[in-house]
């Protein structure tokens, strides 16, 4: 698991958008990069909150009640049990922290959804440490 690196470097290295990758590992949580462009799916973790930092780009989360626009920089947790939908109407990229045991789509299964072991596959970034360089 890599230790060290720029989560601005690993979510550029992504090649797939909607498709999250751990980048670490913090107690009970893990911290993911993602590439995202479109809408995901209306979904909910029952009960783990989900951490959104957009390191570039605009995200807006849709709620039931409304809808959070956010911009480079901007930070947002959506609570458990709320039902969201990410929309990026560009390439954005964000750092998640969510708990291990979330679900990457939550309830809702289809084709943009991910396994944990996809998510858990290593990321090519050349001198990072603890990083797959193959």
């Amino acid at each position: 698991m890599l230790t060290r690196l720029s989560p601005g470097t690993a979510a550029r290295a992504l090649t797939e958008f909607w498709s999250p990758r751990v980048i670490g590992e913090l107690d009970d949580a893990y911290v993911k990069v993602a590439k995202l462009h479109g809408s995901l799916t209306w979904h909910s973790h029952e009960h783990e909150d989900e951490l959104f930092f957009i390191l570039m780009g605009h995200l807006r989360i849709e709620l039931e009640d409304g809808a959070v626009e956010l911009g480079e920089g901007d930070l947002f947790i959506v609570p458990k049990g709320t039902r969201h939908n990410p929309v990026a109407e560009e390439e954005c990229h964000v750092l998640l922290i969510e708990r291990k045991t979330t679900l990457h789509t939550g309830e809702v299964t289809m084709e943009k959804t991910r396994t944990l072991a996809e998510q858990l596959r290593p990321l090519p970034l050349p001198g990072a440490v603890g990083g797959d360089e193959s």
